[in-house]
């Protein structure tokens, strides 16, 4: 079993941390009494390994100083009881944490009318102090941009394999409305219509018949190779951003022929690649694996 502990200054960027613990799978709480860790080890870790076997719980100063000083033997008791857990302690410079309190106008939990934010910075420091003592890992903060400390967190607790991003294409007709959720719309309006042909009217462009007609077309083929190219070039931006979903909505009239068989042409150029594929036909009214 696994458990992080995150604490350190208000304004260092816990939240941050925690949130990317969570994107990892790890169960998050935050701000956990520190007087309840114990038993939260003892009667909710070790009885649900399954559900809480990577956890990460945070710890802020407004945790009573006095219980906070007892921190290094809650820590042994939670390795003593097999749990593999690290101390994260996330700091800043005064200055650093200054500004950002005043371009979001928060308040710090320490601050009181006699009390400035100054003042509430070392009396939370001396308070921490306990636990930046035990801190397995340190992480400044100070000249660190919201992407480059999810980054951080992963690596240094050792998630550098990031999960998958899943990519869900979607067909869907135009004479119906545009999907709302959609990152990004393509309009197959003006390829050949199967449509058209008495034939092939009543088909799907999941149907054989459908498939051969669409592949003869050049127009057909050529929008399909630029989509892909789309995608190629620009899902591992969306991953790197930390994007878990990303939806590829293709559109045709009526979202029967022309933009299903574009979807499932890319969901199968798709499988197997570095993202999980998700397709929908919106209009076919079927969902499909």
């Amino acid at each position: 079993m696994k458990l992080v502990i995150v604490s350190g200054l208000s304004g260092s960027g816990k939240s941050i941390a925690l949130g990317t613990l969570e994107d990892c799978g790890y169960y998050c709480i935050d701000n956990l009494p520190v007087l309840l860790l114990e038993d939260f080890i003892d009667h909710v870790m070790l009885k649900d390994k399954v559900t809480y076997n990577k956890t990460a719980i945070g710890i802020d100063a407004r945790n009573r100083s006095d219980k906070l000083q007892d921190f290094p033997t809650d820590l042994e008791f939670i390795r003593r009881n097999g749990i593999d857990c690290q101390v994260i302690y996330m700091e800043a410079e005064e200055g650093t944490i200054l500004k950002r309190y005043s371009e979001t106008r928060r308040r710090h939990p320490l601050t009181t009318e006699n009390r400035s934010l100054r003042e509430a910075l070392d009396i939370e420091r001396e308070i921490l102090r306990p636990l930046a003592g035990c801190a397995d890992i340190v992480i400044d903060t100070s000249y660190t941009q919201y992407h480059q400390l999810r980054e951080m967190v992963k690596n240094k607790i050792g998630e550098t394999d990031k999960s998958a991003m899943s990519i869900q294409f979607l067909s869907f007709g135009y004479k119906f409305g545009i999907p709302l959720d959609a990152d990004f719309v393509f309009d197959a309006r003006s390829l050949p219509n199967p449509y058209w042909l008495p034939e092939l009217r009543g088909l799907t462009g999941k149907d054989s018949q459908v498939m051969d007609f669409l592949q003869n077309e050049q127009t057909v083929m050529a929008f399909l190779q630029d989509i892909g190219h789309f995608i190629s070039h620009w899902a591992p931006h969306f991953q790197a951003d930390n994007r878990s979903y990303l939806t590829i909505a293709i559109g045709c009239t009526g979202g029967q022929h022309r933009s299903v068989f574009l979807v499932e042409a890319l969901s199968k150029q798709w499988q197997g690649a570095s993202a999980n594929v998700i397709v929908r036909h919106r209009e076919l009214r079927q969902i499909l694996p």
